[in-house]
């Protein structure tokens, strides 16, 4: 009978390990009941299952509807409807790192890249961005003008392209004061960003001293915050220029006079009395007229590292160089001066003409 009323636990050290199990054990059940119901609601993949790629691939949408019109001649959509029906669905909430419409921003960084930049994205895709929105039953122009709509409700000035047909049946070509009061007035007239005011001589002085054609190059292909075209793509190479023409003529231009280096008229030309004596005056004017038309942009004042305009020091390793292979350099372009020095219309000879110009300033 003295048997059968012994206790179980004899000494310290049996207790101090059924207190230790006491604890130990109820933790253990708890953890391996929790992985067993974590692992039922991720279908028992494990970790596999909460991966990016796992995530990614379940949230993806099963299919995805688009509608598509008969072949043959369509109306094109605004782009308001176009950023409903393709563009909304990311851009409304920041999805994927889509800049979120209207947030400033997020856009401004984008808006300064051009219109034409924002477009060929749109149109081919960019990051997690499909082609055209991943409708790709969308013209071009209509994700243009998604593009514009967007761009247009966080801080640009874009202008939805017209239709191509519309233009191409257009009865003529928009003026330069048409385009100017349609496209440029936005940031001309008032000064915005930096823009120089029309009619604002002292603003346009360095610009008009540059030439009309290196201004109508910066208009085309964008310039510091004025995107390519103005923020508008549809406008033709002619266009930009009567633009141009029409803001550089009102702000203190002389577009109209007779590009450098072309002939002079019969009467200056009984003035200067012929012979090899007028040629060469006519020479050394046409390397000046050359210098002022683009030239001085950059080396009047060293912009870029190009050597300033009567710097002996910065002009003798040159000079060494000789005539002929500064010529080719500027002709080719260099660092970061481009062919011609920006003077696409100029000839060979002018473009030498101006180089000899600054040679002898430097001597």
């Amino acid at each position: 009978m003295s048997d059968q009323h012994n206790a179980l636990i004899k000494t310290p050290r049996q207790l101090i390990t059924v207190v230790i199990l006491a604890f130990v054990v109820p933790v253990i059940v708890i953890i391996l009941l929790v992985n067993f119901v974590t692992g039922s609601k991720t279908g028992g993949a494990g970790s596999d299952a909460m991966t990016p790629e796992a995530i990614a691939e379940r949230l993806r949408p099963v299919g995805m509807v688009a509608v598509k019109q008969a072949d043959g001649a369509r109306t094109l959509q605004a782009g308001d409807a176009v950023y409903k029906s393709a563009c909304a669905a990311c851009h409304a909430t920041g999805a994927a790192g889509s800049p979120k419409t209207g947030d400033a921003g997020a856009w401004a960084p984008r808006i300064k890249q051009g219109f034409d930049t924002l477009v060929k994205h749109a149109v081919e895709g960019f990051k997690a961005m499909p082609s055209k929105g991943g409708n790709p039953d969308l013209d071009q122009v209509e994700v243009a003008r998604a593009v514009a709509y967007m761009a247009n409700q966080s801080g640009a000035k874009f202008k939805e392209p017209d239709a191509p047909a519309a233009r191409a049946t257009a009865s003529a070509v928009r003026s330069g004061e048409e385009i100017v009061k349609q496209v440029c007035s936005g940031c001309h007239e008032t000064g915005k960003g930096g823009a120089p005011r029309i009619g604002d001589r002292t603003a346009w002085a360095k610009r008009v001293s540059q030439g009309v054609d290196v201004v109508t190059n910066s208009a085309i292909h964008g310039h510091a915050g004025m995107p390519a075209r103005g923020g508008m793509a549809s406008l033709t190479d002619a266009e930009m220029k009567a633009a141009v023409l029409y803001m550089f003529n009102t702000g203190g231009g002389q577009a109209a006079a007779p590009a450098a280096g072309a002939a002079p008229a019969p009467a200056a030309a009984a003035k200067s009395g012929g012979g090899a004596p007028a040629a060469a005056a006519s020479s050394k004017a046409d390397g000046a007229k050359v210098y002022a038309s683009g030239c001085n942009a950059c080396h009047a004042a060293g912009v870029a590292g190009a050597p300033k305009f009567g710097d002996k020091a910065a002009w003798a390793p040159r000079i060494k160089q000789g005539a002929d292979a500064l010529t080719a350099a500027v002709l080719k372009g260099k660092g970061a001066m481009p062919p011609k020095g920006g003077l696409a219309s100029a000839s060979d000879a002018e473009i030498r003409a101006a180089v000899e110009h600054m040679i002898a300033a430097a001597k």
